[in-house]
């Protein structure tokens, strides 16, 4: 892994890796959901509550992932991951009942916090932390099409398979494609170790002072919080929400324009952003989410706003996944990384964890567009965070 052609295979590895993690384990569940209710003869209220309740759970389990990447190698968690995540999702599409179904989301979460972001992006930090920044990118920027590969790939098996099948199915590619590639990685990185080559690798200072980081990890932490808050809500229910709008079929074709417009946004600023700084991508990304929720609570079952609303809202998401990976190598630096991370995606996770099963009791109680208008607002809150981290790093390197 220490030359250009490995590391760019590094990163496609993961990338691919990705686009099933997140297809697999966070996307595809949306769609399968009202199916689930009905094999479980529960409500679809009563399925987000569980989906809630694992996210809560992962966001506990994220800060001692973390520490186990600092400890062990990202790799090794992503490789093991790999092999739980295959396991987790048997054992949903095997679960006889509600509370066996919950366990199961549960450890499907955790599972979800060693194989997604977090965990890729610590191993391209521990890799080369320099060029970490960058590879974030192009990670994210493969990592972009998870949705829109298998929000249709989802949709489309459900004519022909069960969503028990469809489990089994997406446990099969966890294991036969991920846990290689993920092992593969691993692999490189012992061979480097052991072959007594010293590589030297420059760590990353962070732009705040040790003295004033608890304060900005709280507001960074906090504004992470709040938008994974108001993208958990959208994304859970996206394609649902689009279709009880009006739009119908054309929904689905709507929510597939969300993967391409993360894509767009990560090419864009791996071409233009350069002169961005990760608190700026952070505001930007903030801004872009907000106002992709406005739009849609304006237009309603307008096909053409609603088409806006998927694109601002890939947009916005798209540059958030960047940021949350390169804002803390940033801001805090490259020791430690894994550490940091997780710590903020517990509060991210914790925070996000009522989001589904919220928004689907406000859209049952007060309407659609109510709904957004509320998140929209909580969402704007995350902006005025992150310009004042901006403002802070701003400040601390005008001193240094």
């Amino acid at each position: 892994m220490g030359n250009g052609i490995s590391r760019a295979a590094v990163v496609v590895a993961l990338g691919l890796t990705q686009i099933i993690g997140y297809g697999t384990l966070y996307y595809s569940f949306s769609i399968l959901a009202p199916h689930i209710a009905a094999d479980l003869e529960i409500s679809l209220e009563q399925v987000f509550a569980v989906f809630s309740v694992s996210l809560l759970f992962g966001g506990l389990a994220a800060p001692i992932i973390g520490r186990q990447m600092d400890r062990l190698g990202a790799a090794t968690v992503l490789t093991v991951g790999s092999l739980f995540s295959a396991l987790t999702l048997v054992f949903c599409a095997w679960s006889p009942s509600i509370a066996a179904f919950a366990i199961g989301i549960i450890l499907l979460e955790v599972s979800s916090g060693m194989v997604q972001y977090q965990a890729a992006c610590a191993a391209l930090v521990e890799n080369n932390p320099k060029t970490a920044s960058r590879n974030i990118t192009y990670l994210t920027l493969i990592g972009g099409f998870a949705s829109t590969i298998f929000w249709p790939i989802s949709a489309s098996l459900l004519d022909h398979i069960t969503w028990r099948e469809i489990y089994v199915l997406f446990a099969a590619l966890n294991l036969v494609l991920c846990m290689p590639l993920h092992f593969w990685i691993m692999a490189q990185r012992k061979a480097v170790r052991e072959s007594g080559v010293r590589q030297t690798r420059e760590p990353i200072v962070g732009a705040i002072p040790v003295e004033n980081r608890r304060e900005t990890m709280l507001i960074v932490s906090t504004a992470f919080a709040i938008l994974g808050f108001a993208l958990s809500s959208i994304l859970a229910h996206m394609v649902p929400m689009l279709g009880a709008l009006g739009l119908g079929t054309a929904a689905v074709v709507v929510g597939t324009l969300f993967g391409p417009a993360q894509v767009l946004s990560r090419l864009i600023n791996m071409v233009f952003g350069t002169r961005l700084t990760p608190p700026m991508l952070a505001v930007i990304s903030a801004a872009l989410m907000v106002g992709g929720i406005v739009i849609l609570g304006s237009v309603g079952s307008s096909l053409m706003g609603a088409v806006a609303f998927a694109i601002c809202l890939g947009l916005g998401s798209g540059i958030n996944s960047i940021a949350q990976g390169s804002l803390p190598l940033y801001l805090f630096g490259s020791e430690g990384y894994g550490a940091v991370t997780g710590k903020m995606a517990a509060v991210r996770l914790a925070a996000g964890a009522a989001a589904p099963f919220a928004f689907a009791a406000a859209m049952e109680r007060v309407g659609i567009e109510v709904s957004l208008f509320g998140t929209a607002a909580l969402g704007a809150v995350g902006v005025a965070a992150f310009g004042n981290v901006a403002a802070r790093a701003r400040r601390h390197q005008r001193v240094t």
